[in-house]
């Protein structure tokens, strides 16, 4: 009796217990719930605290303009900004931003955006502060060791021949594809030049012009192109990987939608060691390729274009612009030093130019490969004195006389 006693009062006892552990348990999530909420209000208020620039607002910092755009890399990579501080000298909005956030919304920021320049401006004239053009600036990593050693030190380094704009060629785009009778590769070749020559760092020559017989990448071309013409690099490039995919949206009213992928491949050729000096390659992301309505997969193939064009344009304007500017004297008349550059070339009235003798290819003596052409021997100095036509001038010789048709010309730095 006694076992059957003490065996009811602890059954009494676990059941009393467990009725606040059971309301305890309920409410536990309920607090949690609370707790969440709250969180979730702080961190929407500090989104919307933080937020304080806007698309397309414009700073100055020691004369320098900056906009704040949209990052182009922006959904290429999941650690990468939406909106950044850009340079205006490196802000082109035209193929980035159009791809990516289009219509008639953007084309309507781009306008109030030209409209705050402009009146800003005006402000900065006004004050007497002109608006300084800054060059692209490079970063360069040296490794220093290993394992326990220190990491990498950032060495800063500009670009050669600051604001002058580099001669190039684009050979036809080769259109490895299926889609041969819809003539993509004109389309990748007219959609490359245009992006080279937005940056305003670029003048893009027809090849025909130069009048050169043969293979332009062959070595013995590539040298005619850069002591002749003054154009430092041949971009041959390869489209190729081209594929669509096209579905219809069941509803009142069926709309294809496509989308489309597609791999540009670019060799850059260095016209002073005749030789590859960068090869680069670019394939779209296919989501961002996205095109409804009628015509869907044709324009889903442009666009695909254009997004591997702007995947490597950054690394293909890079190693275009580490090659030096130069130009050629044409002709002597009258005491007057005529250069195959001006306006166009980025040339100012009073500028002071370096007059040299073309020089000879330098090799390595192990490999045999070429290094690259130096400065001959040094005549003198001339300064600009007019622009004129489409891309020359003239200028009068400032120290040294003996200068002829042959000799390269280079920016005194």
């Amino acid at each position: 009796m006694r076992k059957f006693i003490i065996l009811f009062l602890a059954l009494t006892f676990l059941s009393c217990s467990y009725i606040p552990f059971t309301k305890k348990k309920e409410d536990k999530p309920a607090t949690t719930t609370k707790s969440s909420q709250a969180k979730g209000e702080k961190e929407k208020v500090d989104k919307v605290e933080v937020g304080d620039q806007k698309p397309g607002d414009i700073k100055v910092i020691d004369g320098v303009e900056y906009i704040y755009a949209r990052n182009r890399r922006y959904m290429l990579s999941p650690y990468e900004p939406e909106y950044v501080w850009i340079r205006k000298d490196q802000y082109s909005p035209g193929l980035g931003e159009g791809l990516l956030s289009g219509g008639a919304a953007s084309k309507k920021d781009r306008d109030e955006m030209e409209k705050r320049l402009a009146k800003l401006e005006e402000e900065l004239k006004k004050k007497g502060i002109a608006p300084q053009m800054v060059y692209p600036m490079q970063m360069g990593s040296i490794p220093l060791g290993m394992g326990f050693m220190p990491g990498l030190a950032m060495v800063n380094f500009n670009y050669p021949s600051p604001k002058m704009k580099r001669k190039v060629i684009v050979l036809p785009v080769t259109d490895t594809t299926n889609y041969k009778e819809e003539h993509l590769g004109e389309l990748a070749t007219k959609r490359l030049i245009s992006r080279l020559e937005n940056t305003g760092t670029t003048i893009c020559i027809d090849p025909n012009t130069t009048n050169i017989q043969g293979i332009l990448t062959d070595p013995t071309n590539l040298k005619t192109l850069n002591e002749v013409f003054g154009v430092v690099a041949v971009l041959k490039a390869n489209l190729s990987d081209v594929y669509t995919s096209t579905s219809k949206i069941e509803g009142k009213q069926q709309q294809e939608t496509s989308f489309a992928m597609s791999k540009l491949s670019v060799d850059v050729y260095n016209t002073d060691t005749g030789t590859i000096l960068k090869q680069l390659s670019g394939r779209n992301p296919v989501f961002l390729s996205r095109e409804g309505g009628d015509m869907s997969s044709e324009k889903a193939k442009m666009k695909s274009i254009d997004l591997a064009i702007e995947i490597i344009a950054d690394d293909l304007l890079k190693a275009v612009l580490t090659l030096d500017w130069h130009a050629r004297i044409a002709s002597i008349e009258e005491g007057k030093v005529y250069l195959n550059a001006g306006r166009l070339s980025g040339l100012e009235k009073g500028g002071i130019l370096e007059v040299y003798s073309p020089g000879e290819q330098i090799l390595d003596s192990k490999t045999k490969t070429p290094l690259g052409r130096q400065k001959g021997s040094f005549k003198g100095e001339i300064e600009v004195v007019e622009l004129f036509g489409v891309d020359a001038s003239w200028a009068k010789p400032k120290k040294g006389t003996s200068f002829s048709a042959t000799d390269l010309v280079y920016v005194k730095q």
